[in-house]
């Protein structure tokens, strides 16, 4: 049995971010892989001959800038690089919306001039708020404790900290703030805005990975979520990484190897050792133990509590409520390979609008039918798809003259009615969100040369991710800061001494940021300095 001081459960970003900061503050590190490649769901594979591709996450904003500068990612070879254009939405009767640096108000306009007058206060409004919950994404949010000890004192002095940065907010951000935590996407669009284009072009992030209708309470919170990122220093800005996501993955593992942290491949996790209310390690599939002072976990909370530890070591309410973490992401992600681009009836022929994110989603009310139909059915008749080609800012991926797309698609259900197998059914759904793109881009089915197809069941088998769920957890309001994973658990301590979280169930949520991993280092060098000093 070998013994380190941190063995980290999965490689992908964030466990990778974690085993970074703790190798280069100097203690042994080892993170084990189930899959064969790190990364996790931040991966480039050849799913066709010739052909590459992002193969789960697709796309780059989210990154943290600390996390990029600390660990020299560029310096180990990741070139991010943004979009021409930012995002596409072309509509059934031949109208679009582009929008990118130079380009929204004046596409706005010609759809809607009160749109266009609106648009720029509500852009100011969500970057106003984004720009001061960004503070809060690098710290581990108050944590709920009882009893008053040293630990009360620690959570008291992080609220303050906390209410110190939500201070800068103006009472009127404040009450934003409120409605975008509570209310649903779609009401706030619709009193502000009069185009279903326009709408639509919000209310497309508050259902990315959210198995809701953007009129579900809540998903206004979700759209807040994907308007704290940034490319290269501008802020609200998607990119791709040059080489796929995958190219992330390599660059984090080449940062941790480079500090001293070993990493290790097929080596999925059977069982973590509790010895005395205590996380002392993990035995692998092989049946190998490795000893660890800490154990910190990148999967899904509930995979780690329900699958990992022995019911009997956790505390029975903890276990009860883990149980009913909510998962599910309605998502159904395609990679194919294209013999040629896409000609759209919206807007012919080639242009930067081919560069950007392609939302295939014409108003509010088609995605609340879309998330209704899945429901019902099981997938949506017609679905919300959302394309990008990143083969257009990168001619790594796929032959000269063809191309690769992602497509992003909602809604499906994590689980099909009737007892039903997504295994029965991939092909068909496959089938259909290409009808979809067809429908938009004439011949679109025809160009297609080869496709690689993830079901949520597939997306669960290969990456971890419980009903196909990319966050590790909904972002509802009671799986959010203080609440995620759970109230008394925020600070990325599990109810375990030394088991720590530090995958995307843990405060800030999903998206490839690297933020939990980050900060659950902190978390653990805090507690080891506590322990050991500086050794």
């Amino acid at each position: 049995m070998n013994e380190i001081d941190v063995v980290i459960i999965g490689a992908g970003h964030n466990g990778l971010t974690c085993a970074a900061y703790l190798a280069k503050a100097g203690l042994r590190v080892k993170v084990v892989e189930r899959r064969q490649v790190v990364g996790g769901a931040a991966v480039t594979e050849e799913f066709c001959p010739d052909f590459r591709n992002s193969v789960a996450a697709y796309t780059v904003s989210l990154l943290n800038p600390k996390v990029i500068a600390d660990l020299r990612l560029a310096d180990h070879g990741l070139k991010i690089v943004e979009r021409r254009a930012q995002n596409f939405l072309p509509a059934p009767d031949g109208s679009y919306l582009l929008t990118g640096e130079g380009r929204t108000l004046p596409s706005v306009a010609k759809l809607s001039v009160r749109d266009a007058e609106a648009i720029t206060a509500f852009s100011r409004e969500l970057e106003s708020i984004a720009d001061v919950l960004r503070q809060l994404v690098l710290r581990a949010p108050p944590n709920l404790v009882e009893g008053f000890g040293p630990s009360a004192i620690r959570e008291a002095i992080s609220a303050l900290g906390t209410a110190n940065t939500l201070r800068h907010l103006s009472l009127a951000q404040k009450r934003d703030l409120l409605d975008l935590f509570t209310r649903s996407a779609g009401e706030m669009l619709d009193e502000r805005f009069e185009h279903d284009l326009v709408k639509a072009l919000f209310g497309f992030d508050a259902i990315v990975g959210n198995y809701a209708s953007p009129y579900a309470a809540g998903s206004a919170y979700v759209m807040l979520h994907h308007a704290f990122g940034e490319v290269n220093g501008k802020k609200g800005v998607w990119g791709h990484a040059i080489g796929g996501m995958g190219a992330i993955a390599q660059a984090l593992a080449r940062a941790a190897r480079q500090h001293g942290a070993e990493i290790e491949v097929n080596a999925g996790v059977r069982e973590v050792i509790v010895e005395k209310d205590r996380a002392v390690g993990v035995v692998l599939d092989n049946g190998e133990s490795i000893r660890a002072k800490y154990v910190a976990s990148n999967v899904n909370p509930k995979l780690l509590y329900t699958r990992l530890i022995r019911g009997d070591a956790l505390p029975p309410e903890f276990v009860a409520r883990i149980k009913r973490w909510r998962n599910g992401s309605g998502t159904f992600r395609m990679n194919v390979a294209l013999s040629r681009l896409p000609s759209f009836t919206a807007l012919a022929g080639e242009g930067d609008h081919l560069s950007s994110g392609i939302i295939l989603a014409p108003s509010l009310a088609y995605m609340d039918r879309a998330f209704a139909d899945a429901r019902a059915f099981g997938w949506s008749r017609e679905p919300v798809v959302e394309m990008l080609i990143p083969s257009t800012l990168d001619d790594s991926l796929a032959p000269q003259g063809a191309h690769v797309a992602s497509l992003f698609c909602q809604h499906v259900a994590p689980e099909l009615p009737d007892g039903k197998s997504w295994d029965d059914y991939r092909e068909d759904v496959a089938d259909l969100m290409i009808a979809t793109v067809d429908s938009y881009a004439p011949g679109f089915a025809q160009s297609v040369v080869g496709r690689q197809v993830l079901s949520p069941l597939d997306l669960e088998r290969q990456f971890g991710l419980l009903g196909g769920d990319i966050f590790h957890g909904a972002l509802t309001l009671n799986q959010l800061f203080s609440a995620r994973p759970m109230l008394g658990h925020a600070d990325y301590r599990g109810p375990l001494r030394g088991l720590y979280h530090c995958g995307s169930g843990a405060h800030p949520g999903g998206g490839v940021t690297g933020a939990p991993g980050h900060n659950a280092a902190r978390v653990i060098l805090r507690d080891h300095r506590a322990l050991f000093g500086s050794r």
